[in-house]
């Protein structure tokens, strides 16, 4: 049984239900913020859930980084749309 981070502060844990069930709780939750047209947002999910994350996030038009954390934990920041290019000044020598 491993706890779901809904928010700061607030765990999920369903204590008769499989590991399955979690991730699949997990993925809930990021599609309904997705759903929601949040244009950025992290969430705390289990490493397991990283291939279905890039799939969803590709499909809904999300980009996404993380960084690894503690026992198999992942900390994701969904950004919305695509990157703009960062423009840079160059000065010309004469």
């Amino acid at each position: 049984m491993r706890h779901i981070y809904l928010a700061d502060g607030v765990r999920l844990r369903f204590p008769k239900r499989s590991e399955e069930f979690d991730l699949g709780v997990e993925i809930g939750i990021i599609a309904a913020q997705m759903e929601m047209g949040l244009r950025e947002f992290t969430r705390r999910i289990f490493a397991d859930n990283l291939d279905q994350v890039r799939a969803l996030a590709e499909k809904m038009s999300y980009r996404f980084v993380y960084e690894p954390l503690e026992d198999g934990w992942l900390e994701v920041t969904f950004l919305y749309g695509q990157a703009r290019p960062a423009l840079k000044l160059v000065h010309s020598a004469s």
